[in-house]
């Protein structure tokens, strides 16, 4: 073969190997950027069935049923009754990491539940004439009746009050009942029901500490705002805004809570309404502190009969005051009034006694005054077994009774430790 013929033949064969080469080349980088850009792997038809091994991809994809009915996989099913997720979530759901799709739904299902509420005081002024004082909280329906739950120190001793929805509707309120103590109130307002989402009591018995929770409330006015955290610890006792009782068996959380959260609902992460933001223990007066939460338990309790009664009627025992002490290594509380013909001195309680004071002038002792003996006053140290050291102790044992109920005291007299039972009124 010549040589011009020889050459021109392998530069044919060495061009050819060439351009498949880079064919092969740009077909495998073009492959590589479609599987970088799309966010899912296509599967052919008989690979529809097949687990997918990628952990990641198996988490986030979303199932055939799920596409077809075009609505979100719930990380949690909710027992609430609610309208279907936004458009938007639906089609942001598979790029939401799992916590996320979480956060979004428990907002999206229960902040219509949560409403505004602003009150107003009017107060008459020497030479200023009437002034209004403004004042803001949150609230929850509780059902399809109007009925609205929030704080007790939100709404009291207000003249007016403001109730404004998530449509950004407002209606007048007005004050069914309230409960001091417990720092619970009800409204009632005359809305159209396809505005009112009730919400979804859970058993707040069943909390556990660590367990994720949301608030959703209206802190400085800035209606339905959620934050998150975690419940810090359970059982907790605040003092309450009445004298010598506490709020008692609260939730202690580290989600931000602001003025305006009061009232507000406390949600774990399937939506359902765990306990109502009630205060917050901090030095500066904002979110830095710790958060509490008045339990679900203690709303089913107490707001039926709020509803009902307009207050809660607890069993009076008719003692006016008492005073701690520690006498002789024994501490109790002293009495120091009864309500007279109260159940407490029906029973036999006796409090302090007025002695008149007398000095002897020649044959005759003439009265000069009078003191108070406090000796003669009997010491309560328990009620029903319970040790009273503290106040709070003795209110606590007689919130949880009903007039009628029998109760059984345990006293110092005279030095001697005897059993009185007392009937409540």
């Amino acid at each position: 073969m010549k040589k011009p013929t020889l050459i021109l033949l392998l530069a044919t064969v060495l061009g050819f190997a060439l351009t498949t080469a880079s064919l092969s080349l740009l077909f495998t980088e073009e492959k590589q950027t479609n599987a970088q850009t799309l966010p899912f792997f296509q599967k052919s038809k008989n690979d529809a069935d097949k687990t997918d091994k990628n952990a990641r991809y198996a988490q986030n994809k979303p199932t055939v049923a799920a596409t077809e009915r075009n609505l979100p996989i719930p990380e949690h099913p909710s027992t609430l009754p609610r309208p279907e997720e936004s458009p938007l979530f639906v089609e942001r759901y598979a790029e939401l990491i799992p916590e996320e799709r979480i956060s979004v739904q428990v907002y999206e299902r229960c902040n219509k539940s949560v409403v505004n509420i602003d009150t107003r005081t009017t107060y008459n002024v020497f030479f200023l004439g009437e002034i209004d004082e403004p004042g803001a909280g949150s609230g929850v329906v509780l059902d399809k009746e109007g009925h609205i739950l929030t704080n007790s120190h939100v709404v009291s001793k207000v003249d007016s009050v403001l109730v404004t929805f998530f449509n950004g509707e407002s209606y007048p309120a007005t004050i069914v009942g309230e409960d001091p103590i417990t720092d619970l109130a009800v409204l009632k307002v005359h809305a159209p029901a396809k505005d009112l989402y009730p919400v979804v009591l859970a058993d707040s018995s069943r909390l556990l500490v660590g367990q994720k929770i949301f608030a959703i409330g209206n802190p400085f006015g800035l209606e339905r705002t959620l934050t998150s955290g975690l419940i810090s610890s359970l059982n907790r006792s605040i003092p309450s805004r009445i004298e010598a009782r506490s709020i008692k068996a609260l939730i202690q959380i580290d989600a931000a809570i602001n003025p305006g959260n009061s009232g507000g609902a406390l949600l774990d992460t399937q939506g359902r309404m765990i306990g109502i933001n009630t205060a917050i223990a901090s030095q500066s007066g904002g979110s830095h502190g710790v958060g509490f939460a008045i339990p679900a338990n203690t709303v089913s309790r107490i707001v039926p009969q709020l509803i009902k009664n307009g207050k809660v009627i607890r069993g009076e025992i008719g003692i006016g005051a008492v005073r701690v002490i520690e006498q002789d290594s024994v501490r109790g509380l002293l009495i120091r009034s009864l309500v007279p013909d109260g159940a407490a001195e029906k029973a036999g309680l006796r409090g302090p006694k007025i002695v008149k004071v007398r000095v002897p002038r020649g044959a005759f002792a003439i009265e000069v005054g009078s003191k108070i003996d406090w000796s003669a006053a009997d010491i309560i140290v328990g009620v029903n077994g319970i040790e009273t050291k503290k106040a709070d102790d003795f209110t606590t044992v007689i919130d949880d009774h009903k007039p009628g109920d029998r109760i059984q005291l345990d006293v110092i007299r005279d030095g001697k430790r005897i059993q009185i039972p007392v009937v409540l009124d």
